[in-house]
């Protein structure tokens, strides 16, 4: 059973794009690992832009840039 993790930031995704990557990464696994979709599990976690860094500093104080 395939998992995949996909993180990204809260506001980063609608509801429409998050189920087209979901299914991309579903087709990608069935495609390129011959893996049944019936069993591939596709999470996504949004994090909140406080808690997620990049070089030292959040991504909330980047986006403030």
């Amino acid at each position: 059973m395939p998992y995949v993790n996909i993180r990204i930031t809260k506001e980063g995704a609608t509801a429409e794009q998050k189920a087209e990557l979901i299914k991309g990464a579903t087709d990608l696994l069935v495609r390129v690992l011959n893996k049944n979709p019936a069993t591939t599990v596709v999470v996504i976690d949004e994090v909140d832009t406080d808690n997620w860094g990049i070089g030292g500093e959040t991504v909330t104080v980047l986006r403030r840039r």
